[in-house]
């Protein structure tokens, strides 16, 4: 039977009520109370920490000497204790917005107050968009939203995102979160973010984000290892240029206020309590301005679950000492005290952690009374149409077309008046926000988002994504037979991949290969399969059946999806997403074990390495792929054919025959000059106005250096049909072209590398100049 599907409103009917309910707040008033220094408080107001025109060093001082140790150490955990004697509101740290606000922390709550917040796509999906001014402008509306719960008092103002992790592996369960597996990438994801969800206005923050899970941290729970036990065993080349580049560029060039340890030990210490990892490296080498926690129970982890301590005001003190400010968890709200007594601590190192945390709280206004910024934002500045068009919009450019053999879409809503929309992920809402999500603002599924252009036949083929049966194919097969075109929307779901449940396998789950074949072959018109996942999935049957005529991947597209989806297929939208991540065939798992961490391949071990940057083999889709409806060309309009680094004499290494081959270490030059401007011509060949990803990779001389290429730089460009725009990117020496040792020491190789544009290459010559040292 033949039915036209009623489409929900982005915006649902229940927000009459959501809109009633703020009106009420507008018309009593309520607002949230001073989180300190309210000037009703006679005691308070006065005293110097509550004085907004002092220095905000001078202030936090002044605050750590009238609180007493009993007060100092329960403010040492998320959840920390009021100061009533000091007009001090209790706080809860934990609140997460990983792509939205969420309510997974504590620290936030919808209702009844609030009935929903926009929920973009997850972060895979807009990784795919290469887009850094979509990422900065998403994270823009989410602190928006944040801060208006924050005045309606339904949320905190410190947000335990971004996950910046390396996905290093197609099973790990969490690797949706991530931007996807180059470091470049995921770095320029972290800092563009970071910028739009904390305002970065002089010192002072709209809202304080945090760059998780430091470091190393990508396995959940696999073949018997968890995160709470696993010592991932990294060198140090791989440290320095895969799992700590996202992080580094988090602190120095996004100026995150947090980062967060993570549970995992690396190289026999929890990161927690590795002063190397904290002390040093984050808040010595990389200047953070703010705080380090850890994530929830880490403290308490590495006594009970790790053992590393003998006793738990062991774990509480090395971890304070090591550099951590804050405890998501009770331990060091039960145990600091108890260290300090037993000699293992000292107050001042207390004093310390809470320099650093209540330092942010003043940054966010929380110690400045009623006098608060962006007091203006309110309930009704949540779940804007501006913004439901932004995550419209996001998915749209998210969307990745794998596969498009001719004779599919776009489809014609002339030719194709009748669509079967079949599979377990074709009607769905929360799968398309993943997980560390909230309560959405409304959903268009992709059923909808089909009957919103032609009619449609539904039927799911499966009760859900595991399809543990093929009784429900037959009629899903007829379905195809009576429509012009079929789309199939498959795949995973956090039943298969989520936080705590990493993949056994990367194919799709019980029958839905099965359904796909039978489906595609009955179909009577184009047959489209689309693909609802965060992490990769070996598809290569689909890829050899010729009666499938595309296959796109729509990662999970948010709470628009559905629509963003239709948009693709009827070609209101040219897709332009490409994949943040190599799509591995099944065959590619039994080389690698989860808990190898070796970035680089091992051909005496068989092992072949992994992402696109070290990993050479057979792949189904690799890393950057993604089509267009339309052709685009790449010509260089400009770029260097040499360049000079200048080294002092004095560090020359030995003599210049070694210079030459071992490469100049970035310390040893003068990095903040060395860039260059790079242009590339890109035309639209074809008929269609379309969105195309200029990427930019480099690969270093041949012989001493692996010849593996990196992405280096990248821009999304608009471009009407046969319409030309020249993009200009900057490349810088230090940071672009060069390449870690197996010290972990960065180092510019001299010689001819490299840059490759698409099909076009490059070749481009450095070279050292001597400078001597000028008395």
């Amino acid at each position: 039977m033949v039915t036209k599907t009623h489409t929900k409103c982005i915006i649902s009917p229940s927000f009459l009520f959501f809109l009633l309910t703020g009106l009420l707040v507008l018309l009593t008033g309520e607002s949230r109370p001073p989180f300190a220094c309210d000037p009703n408080n006679r005691v308070t107001s006065n005293l110097p920490f509550c004085q907004v025109n002092l220095p905000i060093k001078t202030r936090v001082r002044d605050l750590l000497g009238r609180l007493a140790l009993q007060e100092k150490v329960r403010l040492l955990v998320n959840n920390a204790a009021a100061v009533p004697r000091l007009g001090i509101q209790g706080y809860e740290w934990w609140s997460e917005a990983l792509h939205g606000v969420s309510d997974v922390g504590p620290g936030t709550k919808f209702l009844p107050t609030f009935l929903g917040a926009t929920q973009f796509p997850q972060v895979i999906t807009t990784a795919s968009s290469f887009n850094d001014t979509l990422w900065e402008e998403i994270g823009q509306v989410v602190s928006n939203e944040a801060r208006a719960m924050y005045n309606g008092g339904k949320a905190g103002l410190t947000f335990w995102s971004p996950n910046v992790n390396i996905f290093r592996d197609p099973r790990w369960g969490r690797g949706q979160e991530t931007p996807g597996e180059d470091p470049a990438l995921a770095a320029r994801y972290a800092v563009r973010y970071v910028r739009g969800l904390q305002g970065n206005v002089g010192d002072r923050l709209k809202v304080a984000a945090c760059c998780k899970h430091y470091t190393a941290y990508d396995l959940d729970n696999w073949n018997g290892v968890d995160r709470f036990h696993f010592n991932a065993k990294v060198s140090r080349q791989d440290l320095e240029d895969t799992y700590n580049v996202p992080f580094k560029a988090c602190v120095l060039e996004g100026k995150v206020a947090s980062v967060m340890c993570s549970y995992n030990q690396v190289n026999g210490k929890p990161t927690c309590a590795d002063s190397n990892l904290l002390k040093n490296t984050i808040r010595g080498a990389w200047r953070l301005n703010g705080y380090i926690v850890s994530d929830c129970d880490s403290v308490g982890v590495m006594y009970t679950s790790q053992h590393y301590t003998a006793t738990p005001e062991d774990a509480a003190a090395q971890s304070i000492k090591a550099g951590l400010d804050l405890d998501c968890g009770p331990h060091l709200a039960v145990y600091t005290e108890g260290a300090i007594k037993q000699g293992k601590l000292k107050e001042v190192d207390v004093d310390g952690a809470l320099a650093n945390t209540i330092a942010v709280q003043m940054r966010l206004g929380m110690f400045d009374g009623p006098r608060q910024p962006y007091a203006n934002l309110k309930i009704s500045d949540v779940c804007l149409g501006s913004s439901n068009q932004l995550a419209l919009e996001a998915a749209r450019q998210g969307i990745v077309l794998l596969d498009n053999r001719g004779h599919g879409p776009p489809l014609s809503t002339i030719r194709h008046r009748t669509v079967a929309v079949i599979g377990p992920n074709s009607d769905v809402t929360v799968t398309m926000i993943g997980n560390y999500a909230g309560i959405a603002c409304g959903y268009t599924t992709p059923l909808q988002g089909i009957a919103r252009y032609v009619k449609t036949i539904h039927q799911a083929g499966c009760s859900d994504v595991s399809c543990r049966g093929n009784q429900l194919i037959g009629p899903a097969e007829a379905a195809a037979r009576q429509a012009d075109a079929t789309m199939l929307v498959m795949g995973l779901d956090q039943s298969i991949e989520a936080e705590a449940r990493d993949r056994a396998n990367i194919l799709l789950p019980g029958h839905q290969q099965e359904l796909i074949s039978r489906v595609a072959k009955s179909s009577r018109g184009p047959c489209v399969l689309v693909i609802m996942s965060g992490g990769p999935v070996d598809i290569t049957f689909a890829k050899r059946d010729p009666r499938i005529t595309a296959i796109i991947w729509a990662g999970y597209p948010g709470q628009s999806g559905g629509t963003a989806i239709a948009d693709i297929l009827f070609g209101t939208t040219n897709p332009g997403g490409r994949l943040p991540m190599t799509w591995y065939p099944q065959e590619y798992l039994a080389k690698v074990p989860m808990t190898n961490m070796g970035m680089r391949a091992d051909p005496a071990h068989n092992y072949p390495g992994r992402t696109y940057r070290f990993y050479k083999g057979p792949v189904v889709y690799p890393f950057g792929h993604g089509l267009s409806y339309t052709t685009f060309q790449h010509s260089i309009a400009q770029a260097p054919t040499a360049l000079s680094v200048p080294m002092l004499s004095i560090h020359l290494e030995n003599n210049n025959s070694t210079t030459l081959t071992n490469g100049v270490r970035v310390s040893h030059t003068k990095c903040s000059t060395l860039s260059t401007g790079l242009h590339i011509d890109v035309e639209n060949t074809g008929t269609m106005d379309g969105t195309h990803t200029v990427m930019v990779f480099s690969s270093p001389p041949e012989g001493k250096w692996a010849t593996h290429k990196q992405l280096v730089a990248f821009q999304k460009v608009h471009v009407a049909a046969g319409g030309l725009q020249r993009v200009a990117l900057d490349l810088h020496v230090c940071k672009h072209l060069s390449v870690v040792d197996q010290f972990g020491i960065r180092r510019v190789p001299m010689g001819e590398h490299t840059l490759h544009i698409g099909d076009l290459k490059h070749s481009l010559a450095i070279k050292p100049t001597i400078e001597e040292i000028k008395y």
